[in-house]
């Protein structure tokens, strides 16, 4: 899976939104697949069109435990928004996420006035859930 950084230069290179959007598919595709049994209702991000789970696995400090997101979507650009979200919050601190707006980061790189408002919704409500799992582990 790329790193942010990685997907931020390639965003860089890529001048047209057809190319842009081809890679947030290509990087959808590189998103390991979530097995079924992890798709449930309880790991499914509401306000997102298409479907959308998240799973989070805490590790280290349980004051402030590091955050490994798992995550998959049914429609192949929603994944790849899906590789994004992941590439920017999984592997940091709860206390690190919860201050995290990766909408900032989304907007320089021209993400977010790019896509559907359903999709830019399905996003925001992502990263809403990542940071309100993120806020709760920090607050236990």
């Amino acid at each position: 899976m790329a790193s942010l950084d990685e997907i931020i230069d390639d965003f860089s290179f890529l001048d047209d939104w057809e190319d842009r959007y081809r890679y947030v598919i290509e990087l959808g595709k590189g998103l390991p697949d979530l097995p079924d049994d992890k798709k449930t209702s309880a790991n499914k991000v509401m306000g997102c069109a298409s479907q959308v789970w998240l799973v989070t696995h805490p590790e280290g400090d349980p004051e402030n435990p590091v955050l490994i997101f798992e995550g998959d979507s049914d429609a192949h650009i929603v994944r790849g928004l899906v590789a994004i979200v992941l590439a920017t919050y999984s592997g940091k601190r709860a206390s690190e996420i919860a201050g995290l707006d990766a909408f900032d980061i989304f907007s320089k790189i021209g993400l977010v006035e790019n896509l559907s408002s359903q999709r830019s919704n399905g996003l925001r409500s992502m990263v809403n859930r990542i940071r309100e799992e993120a806020r709760v582990r920090v607050a236990a």
